[in-house]
């Protein structure tokens, strides 16, 4: 039988998961306990648990469900030998980590090449991946924040050396707290380089912090955007603006803030009025929080851990990705969702490699350039803005990568008119090298490939 963390069973239960897996609840405190479990067959199951109880072992007990179920993972979307570099790299990847589904992009010279999907979107009911399944996109979200600020460039609307919080006199600092000067100081162009002064790891990350933030300022849980920008604004920086790189969360939920401001739209508004729509892209919105909000054709998330909501009641424990985050509020830095097939068609729009640019050729000269001193100028990689840069001859690759509970995305564009992206619905926790191992194993079926295919899918879209 397979079951899901919403089921909620009205008697004992005893589930066999196959081979040595089993599941039992306890009636009385409906807590689970994974009974015993050994490795089935050669790259299955190696973990041994022996009664570990207690609920927030459940997402565990899906997940090492899920990993059962991936002995034959489905594939969608067109099939073709001559790209099935592919298709192993993928397969090899959700068996290697356990992760239920994903979805592979890839196009050459802006004709999408391949698009296919990969094991389940949701586990319970075997629902596979497709080509088009909507993902949260996480930090791939501050590409579009970026092209956002960039377009109000070009339209002559702001410009990148502007003081930020110039645009934001209406939020004030906490009543009794004064703001640290320097905030002043803060360009657009320094938050798009992750250098206005923010370190979370010299303190925390006011993103992932929404209800002390709302009851330190006795507002609704969870905090919105706005929220915690006042919040922060009582806050002393942590550097001096411009001096280093330290990656911010924060900086582009003020981004968005900013582009309210100046446009005179909601963030997500003009984002898809600006650029999605002329990109061709129709699907792509800021997903929600709550499973039961779901939007129809995203895929469910998977993550082995709970956490406490973050949502009324507080006192619940729910599952990582459905209430330990305000996801609604990370809009500007992480809160999209969209297709393997909407990312790759954004790459392809920015400098009209498809199509018309979104931006001017001096808005992506901008985007792709070094950050000036005092930070370092030598190092073969840096962040442009909003995008990772390294440059290649007479262009560059740019990339950038997603993450949270349950999530797990990589958009790169290469110097040589290729693109790809990879979309997953599982973080696994303490897997540390699944970043390096998407990027390494994209690049090396890449290389695989002998002959590329004379079509183009976005045709049949």
């Amino acid at each position: 039988m397979t079951f899901g963390l919403a089921e909620v069973h009205p008697r004992p239960l005893e589930a066999s998961l196959g081979g040595d897996l089993s599941v039992e609840m306890n009636a009385r405190t409906r807590r689970y306990a994974i009974l015993t479990m050994r490795r089935t067959s050669p790259g299955g199951l190696t973990r041994i648990y022996r009664k570990q109880s207690a609920e927030r072992r459940l997402a565990a007990v899906l997940l090492l469900f899920a990993a059962h179920a991936l002995a034959q993972l489905p594939t969608t979307g067109l099939a073709d030998p001559a790209l099935a570099p592919y298709d192993r790299w993928m397969l090899d990847l959700l068996q290697r980590y356990k992760i239920p589904g994903g979805a592979v992009a890839v196009t050459r010279n802006g004709q999408l090449i391949l698009a296919r999907g990969y094991g389940y979107a949701e586990v319970r009911s075997q629902k596979p991946v497709q080509p088009d399944s909507l993902f949260r996109i996480a930090s791939i979200s501050k590409t579009f924040t970026s092209a956002a600020i960039l377009k109000l460039v070009d339209q002559g609307k702001l410009h990148l050396d502007d003081p930020a919080f110039a645009f934001l006199k209406d939020l004030h600092s906490p009543k009794g707290q004064t703001p640290d000067p320097r905030i002043g100081a803060i360009t657009i162009r320094q938050i798009l380089h992750h250098t206005g002064g923010w370190d979370s790891d010299a303190g925390f990350d006011p993103m992932f912090r929404p209800v002390a933030i709302a009851e330190a300022l006795g507002e609704t849980v969870p905090a919105g955007c706005e929220t915690v920008i006042r919040y922060m604004l009582g806050r002393r920086l942590d550097f001096d603006p411009g001096n280093r790189y330290a990656y911010s969360n924060f900086g582009f939920c003020v981004l968005g803030r900013i582009i309210e401001r100046v446009s005179g739209m909601r963030y997500d508004e003009f984002v898809r009025r600006a650029i999605l729509s002329p990109a061709g892209i129709t699907r792509m919105k800021i997903g929600q929080s709550l499973h039961s909000d779901e939007t129809a054709g995203e895929v469910h998330y998977y993550s082995e851990f709970t956490a406490r909501s973050v949502f009324p009641p507080l006192d619940r424990i729910v599952p990582w990705p459905y209430g330990g985050f305000h996801l609604e509020a990370m809009d500007s830095h992480g809160g999209w969702i969209g297709s393997a097939i909407d990312l790759v068609k954004f790459a392809n729009a920015i400098d009209g490699r498809r199509g018309k640019p979104l931006l001017s050729k001096v808005s992506i000269r901008e985007l792709a350039s070094r950050p000036t001193g005092p930070l370092e100028q030598d190092t073969p990689a840096y962040y442009g803005l909003g995008w990772n840069i390294r440059p290649v001859g007479n262009d560059a690759n740019w990339w950038h990568n997603g993450s949270l509970p349950g999530t797990t995305t990589l958009l790169v564009r290469t110097h040589h008119g290729y693109c790809w992206v990879a979309v997953f619905n599982s973080r696994p926790e303490g897997a540390s090298q699944l970043g390096a191992d998407i990027d390494r194993g994209l690049w090396k079926a890449f290389g695989e490939v002998v002959a590329w295919p004379a079509r183009d899918l976005f045709a049949d879209r």
